[in-house]
């Protein structure tokens, strides 16, 4: 899938109403979940599972991408990237997703077996193609690893940009 305008720009709203996830949305869903949790008993396992479901249902949705929406998220990006550049960082997650959203639940990304693009479905496969698409050819790198453990198990994946030179042996 490659990113082409859309033909019709009124069914596209702000960037940061379609984004992969906008900040305001993973920080809703981390809400519900501490929320969830902090209720007690057994009923924050039945919210935090809807505050999943929710945000699976959001995630594994493509967003209609448009020039304007590659546009607003390269200057998101860019602006991130400068902040972490200041701090003197050289790497920023740029998205968090359920491992769900891949075909293997993760499985390729934490093997890290080359063919972990081919797993993810949703707003991550457009990320990734974005990235492929979009910053690979200006020298970015893109990261992809388990970021929580539930209970053992592989849980959320996080996509990490990079701006670093390469290391040796990497």
């Amino acid at each position: 899938m490659s990113f082409a305008s859309a033909p019709n720009e009124t069914k596209n709203a702000s960037l940061e109403d379609e984004a992969f996830m906008t900040a305001d949305e993973l920080r809703g869903y981390m809400q519900e979940m501490a929320m969830a949790e902090a209720s007690g008993a057994g009923d924050w396992v039945a919210r935090a599972e809807q505050a999943q479901k929710e945000m699976l249902e959001t995630m594994s949705k493509p967003v209609e991408v448009t020039d304007e929406v590659i546009a607003k998220l390269t200057h998101r990006l860019i602006s991130a990237m400068r902040q972490a550049a200041k701090r003197g960082e050289t790497e920023i997650m740029v998205m968090r997703f359920p491992n769900l959203l891949c075909t293997d639940r993760g499985r390729a990304i934490n093997n890290s077996e080359e063919d972990w693009p081919e797993t993810l479905t949703g707003r991550p496969r457009q990320a990734y193609e974005f990235w492929r698409d979009q910053l690979r050819p200006a020298h970015y790198k893109l990261k992809a690893m388990i970021i929580e453990w539930p209970r053992g198990m592989p849980g959320d994946v996080g996509f990490f940009l990079s701006w670093a030179g390469a290391t040796p042996g990497h």
